[in-house]
């Protein structure tokens, strides 16, 4: 895993250099800089594969095409025996990032469509002036950039505050990019925090022509459900089990220590267990980190499947006090603001595995590939909400829900309920956006006014939603977990918890004969009414405890909401957007009258992220 950066078209060695010491967390060690016909690429590299011959920017054999490249291509071995077969010469014993070369001097830009991993890179064609650059389907690894074409400027590194160590990149903060992180909890691509600045979404290439200034942004992949019947249980069962080995062992081939994160859930779980099938018994290290407030803690959980499948399991325990301490070192790192609190867990669990592998899988996308999300399970009771309920009681059974007792709690009833009402009124495409907005309807059009629509607002939601051609809503909620969700929250909370760490974290769910295999199922094999993940279970049964398997879902969760009603954490709420509805929110919540944990931890992320960026 790396850190990649460069420019063309204005700027100096020493600009490049402050852009790649940036990323030193991502790439601990080496750095690479080079510059050619002034195009400057810049490298980090945390060595994983190719430890002595996978130096980064990277030169072809015939000295064409440069490349700096962040990810693994975890088919690599077998691209590189057909380009072997139809004559391309290789320098390296088995560097993925040579086979990139290769594969784009040999098949251009539908080489992507070969390609089984994570991967943001940039090939440089010095014949043509041409640059294409590509991020992998889920987006996984990132890619910012800047764009001005008066200028005939272009910047992107991996991180955005490397990114604004151009001075040729403007620092101003996106008002368009902060309502919709209030909205979402994160900033929906293309679009981020940093006006003038975009990031190239998930499954997205593009190329510019240095010398015309063609400029091109499009879509290479999209999930779309293809289900091809029903089948047998029992064969689809096995094809599942044969299909998630393959990936796992994919993710297995390192030159440096490897182990697996073990939550205690399914997924990690399920994970860990087929890891530990590739190895004898004893071998595969798994990792934990639980705390000392039970609610909140699942090392017992983890504990059973390490027995089971008998891994040298190891934990670290904390106590909740000494985590919240470490909120503010942590968040004043993030390119962006994140509002997914399991961000801190995360980074706690990869600090700790990083002392002893480099390399960790984990159970990423299950939950987003086979229907895991409460939301899931609420889709068939908002259509008939929104049957059976007139309009005009909507606010009146709201009003009810908000007389329920407040709980901090990690997942409490009350909370449910007040989020399902708010959200099943709307029509179907806000459903899932509402249920998980930070702020209710009126305190968001209090807050931004003109700006509060929510077509406007979650448009990103609406596309995800209405971009699957399908009409089963499942799929359609599967298709925004996955286009965004999955992409903007989850995946870019694992990229930036693990690499300020220098840990590599590798995602088998995600492999690209995984989600195709899920593609083709029904619906109904994921979500068998209200049982979700029904298929992954019955995969499961047999390969790790049903104790793990039937137990209720529980995230990777922290007491945000107890936190601020006992006033551990507090916003000023002057630094906000709207400064008199957020000393409201606060009020409230730490009086105990409402529960406003979602707003109040976006608030207080943001207000770390804007003290801490680049002025």
């Amino acid at each position: 895993m790396c850190g990649i950066a460069g420019f063309v078209g204005a700027g100096t060695r020493e600009d490049l250099v402050r852009m790649v010491r940036c990323l030193v967390d991502r790439g601990p060690d080496d750095e690479g800089l080079c510059e050619a016909e002034g195009m400057f690429l810049g490298h980090r590299r945390l060595s994983i594969l190719d430890l002595e011959g996978g130096t980064q920017p990277m030169w072809g054999s015939d000295q064409r095409h440069a490349i700096v490249f962040n990810g693994e291509i975890y088919n690599f071995a077998e691209l590189r025996a057909e380009l072997v077969a139809v004559g391309r010469i290789f320098r390296t014993d088995h560097s993925d990032t040579e086979v990139l070369l290769c594969a784009y001097a040999e098949w251009g830009e539908e080489m992507v469509h070969r390609l089984n991993g994570m991967w943001a890179f940039l090939i440089y064609d010095r014949l043509q002036r041409r640059l294409f650059a590509s991020r992998d389907r889920f987006g996984e690894k990132p890619f910012y950039y800047h764009h001005a074409p008066a200028r005939g400027f272009f910047a992107f590194s991996s991180e955005l505050t490397s990114l604004l160590q151009h001075p040729e990149v403007p620092r101003g903060i996106s008002a368009e990019a902060v309502r919709k992180y209030f909205a979402y909890g994160y900033v929906p691509a293309p679009l981020t925090a940093n006006e003038g600045s975009r990031k190239l979404p998930g499954g997205h290439s593009l190329t510019l022509d240095i010398t015309s200034g063609e400029f091109r942004v499009w879509r290479y992949w999209e999930y779309q459900p293809e289900p091809d019947g029903s089948g047998d249980l029992n064969v689809r069962v096995e094809q599942l089990r044969g299909i998630l080995q393959a990936a796992v062992r994919r993710r297995m081939v390192a030159d440096v220590p490897l182990g697996v994160f073990l939550s205690g859930g399914i997924d990690s779980s399920l994970v860990a267990a087929l890891a530990a099938k590739e190895l004898p018994r004893g071998d595969l290290q798994t990792f934990s980190i639980g705390f000392d407030e039970p609610t909140y803690d699942e090392l017992p959980f983890a504990a059973i499947v390490a027995e089971h499948i008998g891994s040298r399991h190891r934990t670290e325990t904390l106590s909740l006090s000494t985590a919240r301490a470490l909120l503010p070192e942590i968040y004043a790192r993030l390119d962006e603001p994140n509002g997914d609190s399991s961000l801190l867990p995360t980074y706690l669990l990869s600090k700790f595995t990083r002392q002893h592998v480099k390399v960790a899988l984990g159970g990423d996308g299950g939950d987003e590939l086979f229907a895991g999300y409460d939301p899931f399970r609420a889709l068939r009771w908002a259509a008939l909400y929104r049957s059976i309920i007139p309009r005009a009681l909507h606010p009146s059974i709201v009003a009810l829900a908000d007389r329920l007792p407040v709980s901090h709690r990690y997942i409490s009833a009350d909370f449910a309920a007040k989020r399902f009402v708010r959200g099943a009124a709307q029509r179907p495409p806000l459903w899932i956006p509402v249920w998980m907005a930070g702020l209710d309807l009126s305190d968001w059009r209090e807050c931004f006014g003109r700006g509060g629509d929510l077509e406007e607002v979650f448009s990103e939601a609406i596309d995800a939603w209405d971009g699957v051609r399908s009409e089963d809503p499942v799929e359609k909620a599967t298709g925004f977990f996955i286009r965004l969700y999955m992409q903007e929250s989850v995946l870019a909370k694992v990229d930036r918890a693990s690499m300020m760490n220098g840990l590599e974290v590798r995602a088998p769910f995600l492999d690209i004969d995984v989600v195709n295999f899920v593609r083709r199922i029904p619906s109904s094999w994921r979500l068998r009414g209200s049982r979700t993940k029904f298929l992954l279970k019955e995969a499961a049964r047999g390969i790790i405890p049903d104790r793990i398997i039937d137990r209720r879902k529980k995230g990777f969760g922290v007491p945000v909401g107890a936190w601020f009603a006992s006033g551990d954490l507090r916003i000023d709420s002057s630094a906000m957007p709207c400064p008199a509805v957020a000393a409201r929110l606060q009020e409230e919540h730490a009086s105990g009258r409402r529960n406003h944990r979602l707003f109040l931890w976006n608030a207080w992320v943001y207000e770390q992220w804007n003290k801490a960026r680049p002025q």
